[in-house]
């Protein structure tokens, strides 16, 4: 069972916070506490307090890339290498402009080229599923981006903003990193993260680098690269035995953690290509909680939220943001499960 609701466009985030007069992280903040089936309002600055001395928070320290490479006509959404493919063969989306918004675009043939800027050619070899294309560029992909290539931006979002908005107060390597923006951790400034560290809260990365996520397309994620260090997964079991809270930030840490749970329900140091996909059936077991944006319906996001609050929480969580009118999207508000 999923939640269905329907989203007003109305509540859609059309730009950053700080482009309605706010900081970063002047955004709102709904909490759902699974223990009494209670939602609560507050402001994303209250975060601090509602967290315990002890609790610890895996973070993404994916880099937010310049995916798209707008042409005349069409758009190229670059999201991830092919897995045991070399460096310039990746699946893309091929999307089709119309004025400011852009739309999946159906057509193209396996062999076609596309010619890009800076004289760089995209080859078509093959589709790998309805929307997505391997394809191969003719230059290393990474460099071709961050020369030609501007950040991910869907219809809802009405003009470009520059790369800066799209980083987390974690990024920290921009060589490789997500087609789209890991946006659970966008609203951290460093004087909340002081805030945070200063209550005894910890703070643990992972890497987890996203590929292209379509509002049309609703379908379960694909293989990404990922990796848990040595030291977060230690952190992580040290936590868990002295009985405080592991919070994953974004849907991506909980995929990466969930990774790395060893047969015996450990996490272990990994790294490589995960497909690994959270359900109700599944459930989870490395995390407590998840701080997370608020998904579109039919989202698979919802099965991993519904395998951490349970059917009855979430519905609760969504018609509170729906009735409080809360923002959708990378540049809108959050939501904490506990």
């Amino acid at each position: 069972m999923t939640v269905e609701f329907t989203l007003p466009a109305s509540l859609e985030a059309h730009e950053p916070p700080e482009a309605r007069g706010r900081s970063r992280d002047g955004v709102r903040l709904l909490v759902s506490r699974r223990a009494t089936g209670t939602v609560s309002h507050h402001a994303f600055g209250d975060l601090p307090t509602l967290l315990d001395p002890g609790d610890l928070l895996v973070v993404n320290t994916s880099a937010t890339l310049p995916a798209a490479v707008r042409l005349d006509r069409i758009s190229v959404h670059f999201s991830t290498p092919v897995p045991g493919g070399d460096d310039r063969l990746w699946l893309v989306e091929l999307r089709r402009l119309a004025g400011k918004a852009s739309r999946p675009y159906r057509g193209g043939s396996p062999g076609e080229w596309i010619p890009l800027p800076g004289g760089a050619t995209l080859t078509l070899v093959g589709r790998r599923t309805e929307r997505l294309w391997e394809a191969r560029l003719s230059t290393d992909v990474i460099p071709f981006l961050l020369s030609h290539g501007v950040p991910i931006r869907y219809g809802y979002v009405r003009r470009d903003w520059p790369a800066a908005a799209y980083q987390t107060a974690f990024a920290y390597d921009s060589s490789t990193g997500s087609a789209e923006m890991p946006s659970a951790a966008r609203p951290f400034t460093p004087g909340l993260v002081t805030s945070l560290v200063s209550r005894g809260v910890l703070i643990a990365p992972i890497t987890l680098h996203t590929g292209v996520a379509s509002p049309e397309a609703h379908e379960p994620p694909y293989a990404e690269r990922y990796r848990v260090p040595p030291p977060t997964a230690a952190l992580v079991e040290h936590v868990r035995s002295e009985g405080h809270r592991v919070i994953a930030v974004g849907t991506t840490a909980v995929r990466a953690l969930e990774t790395a749970v060893n047969a015996s329900g450990r996490v272990t140091a990994s790294s490589g290509w995960t497909e690994h996909i959270v359900t109700p059936e599944k459930g989870v077991r490395a995390v407590d909680g998840l701080l997370t944006g608020l998904h579109e319906p039919k989202s698979s996001h919802l099965m991993m939220l519904t395998a951490i609050a349970g059917t009855d929480l979430l519905t609760a969580t969504y018609d509170a943001a729906l009735a409080e009118r809360y923002l959708w999207h990378e540049f809108g508000d959050l939501n904490l499960i506990l």
